[in-house]
């Protein structure tokens, strides 16, 4: 088994400016998502994991309104790409270099994690984008001396795409990256946990009593995992949360 990740005090998160930075930021990722706002009675917000997910981690905005098309060519000419506005060097950050109608975002920054954590490298949690689609990566931001991109693949050739300036275009998580090699996968039937059945079977019934008053016409919403209790009263660990609160990079 891997050694285990030992931080003590603060997780050291650091962004080397490598580049020109001019038109570029990276912010604590908030909770709110236009679509969300959008669904009845801003339903989605009830979903906690979904909220929780929208802010675990920094986003990345773009740094100008762009344009592309992609023809469905192969070839890095295949993408065409059109810089609106910013500053006028940032056509440089947005390429087509990999052709496939794959987008690269080149990033100012050379990041730095402490040892065995790296950087999940994704688009924004819950942030769907008609006709293009992020491309995630794992990155050992803990060695590495090199920066890394943030690419998106355009799905439809022929049909324009555009990122708005102030659209998050990339979101970074430290991750332990070993964590997956760490889990040991099992499936049980859950009579072997008694404890673990008792609740579920409680969830389970509050949960259809719930979608029986909901179909009545009843505007219900179960309400014990945003409070951080089972449906029988047991309380949660004291590391639950309904919000994060992520601390902006300190340019001083």
């Amino acid at each position: 088994m891997p050694e285990s990740v030992t931080i003590d005090g603060p997780c050291p998160l650091t962004a080397y400016i490598v580049s020109d930075d001019r038109g570029w930021s990276i912010e604590p990722a908030g909770p709110t998502r236009d679509w969300m706002d959008k669904t009845p009675g801003k339903g989605a917000y009830r979903c906690l994991p979904l909220a929780m997910a929208n802010q675990g981690g920094w986003v990345i905005p773009c740094p100008a309104t762009v344009s592309m098309r992609w023809n469905g060519k192969d070839s890095p000419d295949g993408l065409t790409i059109k810089v609106h506005d910013g500053p006028g060097h940032i056509d440089q950050f947005i390429v087509s270099h990999f052709g496939s109608g794959i987008v690269t975002f080149r990033l100012p920054w050379l990041f730095r994690t402490p040892p065995k954590i790296g950087l999940l490298v994704r688009g924004a949690t819950n942030y769907p984008k008609d006709f293009a689609v992020p491309l995630d990566g794992l990155v050992e931001t803990d060695w590495s001396p090199s920066t890394f991109t943030m690419n998106w693949k355009i799905m439809k050739r022929g049909t324009e795409v555009w990122f708005k300036k102030g659209e998050p275009i990339c979101m970074i998580m430290p991750y332990p990256l070993a964590l997956l090699e760490w889990s040991e996968p099992k499936a049980v039937p859950v009579h072997e946990a008694p404890q673990v059945q008792q609740a579920y079977t409680a969830w389970a019934d509050s949960r259809s009593q719930a979608i029986t008053r909901h179909q009545g016409g009843t505007d219900t919403w179960q309400k014990d995992y945003m409070k951080g209790q089972t449906a029988g009263g047991v309380v949660a660990p004291d590391h639950h949360r309904t919000r994060l609160k992520l601390k902006g990079f300190n340019t001083g």
